[in-house]
């Protein structure tokens, strides 16, 4: 759930041309800067940053002339000159063509289409205001959170709810997770734990290019739990790792060297995050959405912390060890063994220090939040409860101050922008509006007598790749998720099962392209993969996954009784 995370990354990735989907141009002007040979500094996410935190660098073994030369020649001068004509503004307010769409899709639906028989008036003008709300997040005309609010107001204006009912969603316990989990992310970066537990595991399994891959890989499935965006994940701890040991091997982005190392390792780690942040439901905050919008259409699942690492766990696991090793052979690096690796691992942790009084705080508050999400539902503990304890923990003892819950704009966005979606939908299933729409599908389903395997795998398909016209996790589960778990449902396809395979395919199709996903746009942005390669080898991962997941998880979910 990635897009809303994207503003607030500064990697040292290479820019890359992007300009056919504007709501990443921002995140690739960001990752544009490269450093000097000498060092490669690692980059936290700059709404994460403490001052008192130095920044971590790794001594390259070679020096790159290609770089020196290139900073060498490139005087800083901010003054422009006087037959340099100013830089155009961008425009005020919201883009014009993209709200003439978003608004047009409502008003189409609202004037032009009749209610249909089985549906309120009030429900269908929900309908249109919810669709044209969609297509905004999709379009983007402003910002999600600002239409997000703009869409919530025209519910209140139109009478088409109430206030208390438009902002019913912003109690709910599910998005007050989401937010907490944004400010255990923020202790992660600003203690530097994250970073030397990677860095751990590159000392460990770095010496040759296949280990290396895994050990980046274990470290990111260890962290995902308690670092909710995979973007961030991406941009403020593994990309810049990555980058400083290409460079080390005379990796460089950007030209034939790429695929010495780098190229390597960023398939390997863009292709296994999908799946770390499909093992834990609060490794990405497109999980906890997905759970949220199937309680509202009455698909309930007990004690969800468990039950979806349960399920998961097998199929997930079973992938992440798969994939390193499947890109060995298709997409093999040209070289080998990485002995140099260790060794700058060890200086750097050496640089680190060691561990620090706040970096124990908060593996302790970790473990216990992790602990109490486990147990919960047999201590009568709520999930959004644990999370709170853990917070007031990070707060009392300084590990994390109020200015930095302040400072941390994606979740306060998070919280505003999904509030009004979850309400929205609620609303929608309270008025009818969802079970009219099951209703249809599931007579055009019986006409077509399918039974319900085949009509899952149908609709799990289509859920996935019309991912190539989303450049959104988020967007595609606002605009989608309900939809399909509600064909699923009136396709006899049980509930539970139907729910947590759409949420995990939410996490599988962030790798297909180069705009699936806020950390498609990190990776792809370092500049060591090409275009084309990026479209390949996403189209043939996502087929190597779902035929891990359908078949691993034909025979574990069974096993586990989820249908």
């Amino acid at each position: 759930m990635e897009s809303f995370a994207l503003h607030s990354l500064s990697t040292t990735a290479t820019s890359a041309s992007f300009s056919h989907h504007p709501s990443r141009l921002s995140i690739l002007r960001r990752i544009s800067s490269r450093s000097p040979p000498s060092t490669i500094s690692l980059p936290s996410l700059p709404s994460l940053r403490s001052h008192s935190v130095q920044p971590l660098t790794f001594p390259l073994l070679k020096p790159i002339p290609r770089f020196s030369k290139r900073i060498a020649a490139t005087p800083r001068d901010d003054t422009p000159s006087p037959t340099q004509s100013p830089s155009p503004q961008p425009p005020q307010g919201a883009k014009l063509v993209p709200l003439i769409l978003s608004v047009s899709v409502g008003l189409i639906l609202r004037f032009a289409v009749s209610v249909p028989e089985g549906v309120t008036p009030q429900g269908w003008q929900l309908l249109s205001i919810f669709l044209s709300t969609i297509a905004g997040l999709v379009l983007s005309p402003l910002p999600v959170g600002a239409w997000a609010f703009i869409g919530l107001t025209a519910s209140i204006v139109t009478r088409t709810l109430s206030f208390s009912a438009a902002f019913s969603a912003f109690t709910s316990e599910v998005i007050w997770l989401i937010v907490i989990s944004f400010f255990f992310a923020r202790g992660f970066v600003k203690t530097g734990l994250g970073d030397r537990i990677a860095t751990y595991f590159v000392k460990w399994l770095g010496k040759s290019t296949l280990g290396l891959s895994y050990g980046l890989t274990l470290s990111e499935a260890l962290i995902a739990p308690a670092m909710p965006s995979t973007t961030a994940r991406a941009g403020g701890i593994f990309l810049p790792i990555i980058k400083s040991l290409s460079l080390s091997a005379g990796s460089n982005p950007g030209d034939a060297s790429s695929k010495k190392l780098g190229a390597y390792l960023i398939q390997s780690q863009f292709q296994c995050a999908g799946n770390s942040s499909a093992l834990f439901l609060t490794a990405a905050a497109q999980n906890l959405l997905c759970l949220k919008l199937a309680e509202e259409l009455g698909v309930v699942i007990a004690n969800p912390w468990v039950s979806w690492f349960k399920a998961a766990s097998l199929p997930a696991i079973i992938s992440l060890l798969c994939t390193p090793l499947i890109l060995y052979k298709l997409y093999p690096p040209e070289t080998k063994d990485t002995p140099e690796a260790p060794g700058i691992a060890a200086l750097k942790l050496k640089q680190m220090g060691p561990v620090t009084k706040n970096e124990w705080i908060m593996v302790g508050t970790m473990l216990l939040a992790v602990t109490l999400w486990i147990c919960g539902e047999t201590l009568g503990i709520p999930s959004v409860v644990a999370a709170m304890i853990g917070l007031s923990i990070l707060l009392l003892l300084g590990v994390l101050n109020w200015d930095d819950c302040l400072s941390e704009k994606s979740a306060w966005d998070t919280l505003a922008w999904f509030a009004v979606l979850v309400g929205m939908a609620g609303q929608l299933t309270n008025l009818g509006v969802v079970t009219w729409m099951s209703d249809c599908v599931a007579k055009v389903l019986q006409s077509l007598s399918l039974s319900w395997p085949a009509a899952f795998g149908l609709l799990q398909a289509a859920y996935f790749f019309i991912h190539y016209l989303f450049a959104s996790q988020t967007g595609h589960v606002g605009a989608l998720f309900s939809a399909f778990l509600a064909m699923n449902i009136a396709a006899g396809v049980p509930g539970v099962l139907a729910a947590l395979a759409l949420a995990y395919n939410t996490n599988l199709f962030g790798a297909l392209t180069h705009y699936s996903s806020g950390q498609a746009a990190v990776y792809y942005g370092a500049g060591y993969v090409d275009l084309p390669d990026v479209f390949k080898i996403g189209f043939v991962m996502a087929t190597i996954n779902a035929i891990i997941w359908g078949v691993v998880g034909t025979f574990w979910w069974k096993f586990l009784g989820l249908y």
